[in-house]
């Protein structure tokens, strides 16, 4: 069980402050790798709140593995993200502000996998053919970072 699991016990669904990682996958064609999410049905990007003593670097890597079978030996910094955009309830009513360090993947290697039940598919798009239902966040980032996600360079 995590940290944010078992601060839950004692806290219930009441707001709290999250810090975590979310990591963007460029392919060689500029799209981008989405996860569409086991908890609440609409496609986000890969990524999770960090445990204890873990480094964001750690989370953004054990993140990747977890929810797309990816490994990548390197990340770099996009950006920091927090505010009432970030703010997010869970279907079961739990209540986050996210801060969100969002990373690039980098010499990412590994085959497309869902081993941990919380991605029920995986997907590479592009700006122009995003999904409909895109996670709260997930397009707060987007919208916040425009053109600048899709010119980033190949993750591969």
């Amino acid at each position: 069980m995590g940290y944010i699991s078992e601060l839950r016990k004692f806290i219930g669904s009441r707001p709290i402050i999250s810090v975590g990682a979310t990591i963007l996958v460029v392919n060689e064609k500029r799209k981008i790798l989405f996860q569409y999410r086991s908890d609440t049905l609409n496609w986000g990007l890969p990524g999770g709140s960090m445990e204890l003593s873990e480094t964001l670097e750690e989370v953004a890597s054990r993140e990747l593995k977890e929810e797309t079978g990816l490994v990548a030996n390197q990340f770099e910094l996009i950006g920091v993200f927090s505010g009432p955009h970030y703010y997010f309830q869970y279907p079961n009513g739990d209540k986050t502000y996210s801060v969100i360090h969002l990373f690039r993947a980098i010499n990412v290697s590994g085959m497309l996998e869902m081993n941990d039940g919380e991605s029920l598919n995986l997907k590479y798009f592009s700006k122009n053919e995003l999904p409909e239902k895109i996670e709260k966040r997930a397009k707060a980032l987007i919208e916040k970072m425009g053109d600048q996600l899709w010119d980033l360079d190949s993750s591969f």
